[in-house]
């Protein structure tokens, strides 16, 4: 197996350099070129890391000695820049969502396939330990059979000028799902509203239906006066809940629910609150590791292409939905 790994940086905002600092944190694996357009950012980065080459020409680092790329660029870029690397031999994780389409999803995997190169998406979730406890709840039975999951995402910003909140912030909570229960929607519904970008919505529902009648709704806004990341599992025998930002209970398992056997009276059952213990690793990290991996040994990554297109997918048919929402009856006079 190959043990010396170099890497890509191309965008250098708010996620190339976590991601860059991950990768250099990682045995055997160095960052050495950083690409970006905005001549003060690579400025900055030539004062604090003199080491690492940078340039504002993406050729260049498709004509250098880098193993694989990281494309944390806007979305709009990611199927070419990912198409290009590819197509010079370069192994490629690119920030979520994969692309903004689902063909261009397919024709990366098909490239990547035929190239024999990794093609990975920032699935940053997949990676998480509490995810993956939550993960082992669900498909362990401990919870029984799933009713519903509630899904919220909210936060004051960051608002964006090219993509809208659903294809910002449901990637995360799409893939969550699909990691979760390892099976895709047959159907989706939106509701979205544009409140300070003409045509850029800001806040949105998804609404996800499958086809064992489980359903899932998401909650994403860029307008919300508190940070919460929260993912609520019913099932009938406990319900769970993920909370991202309580760093010490991030899992809260609740053994409570609600029958109705004979009797047409609903009866509550009451139980103990468990909080299960996580060994925390930054999820970054294993992403990384995960990246790298797949380069030296060939395998698939969790976050796989293949991943990465069940997500865009589901974002697609929002979307599309979107497009379609229907005038809203009046009611005045009624």
């Amino acid at each position: 197996m190959r043990k010396d790994l170099r890497f890509g940086v191309i965008g250098w905002g708010y996620w190339g350099p976590k991601i860059a600092r991950n990768l250099d944190g990682l045995s055997q694996a160095s960052v050495t070129m950083v690409a970006d357009l905005d001549q003060k950012r690579l400025a900055s980065l030539v004062v604090s890391q003199p080491w690492t080459k940078t340039t504002s020409d993406v050729n260049d680092v498709w004509q250098s000695d880098v193993d694989g790329v990281v494309i944390a660029a806007p979305v709009r870029t990611h199927y070419r820049l990912a198409k290009e690397a590819l197509l010079h031999g370069k192994h490629v994780l690119v920030e979520k969502p994969l692309t903004a389409s689902v063909v261009e999803a397919e024709e990366l995997i098909a490239l990547a396939q035929e190239r024999k190169l990794t093609l990975m998406v920032g699935h940053t979730f997949e990676y998480s330990p509490a995810v993956n406890e939550l993960r082992k709840l669900v498909q362990s039975g401990d919870l029984g059979r799933i009713y519903c999951v509630e899904a919220e995402r909210v936060n004051l910003g960051l608002f964006r000028s090219d993509t809208n909140v659903i294809w910002d912030l449901a990637p995360h909570d799409v893939s969550i799902l699909l990691y979760l229960f390892g099976k895709v929607p047959v159907q989706v519904k939106v509701q979205a509203h544009a409140h300070l970008q003409s045509h850029i919505c800001d806040i949105a529902h998804l609404d996800l239906e499958f086809a064992d009648e489980m359903t899932a709704h998401i909650h994403v806004s860029w307008l919300h006066p508190c940070k919460i990341r929260r993912v609520t599992v019913i099932g009938d025998a406990r319900m769970v809940v993920y909370d991202d930002t309580n760093p010490s209970e991030m899992i809260k398992v609740y053994n409570k629910g609600a029958d109705v056997h004979a009797d047409p009276v609903v009866s509550y059952r009451y139980g103990a609150i468990t909080i299960p213990h996580i060994d925390w690793i930054e999820p970054l990290r294993l992403e990384c590791e995960d990246f790298a991996h797949a380069i030296r040994t060939g395998e698939q990554p969790r976050a796989s292409g293949d991943a990465g297109l069940a997500v865009v997918r589901v974002l697609e048919a929002a979307q599309t939905a979107l497009s379609r929402q229907e005038v809203a009856t009046s009611l005045a006079g009624l």
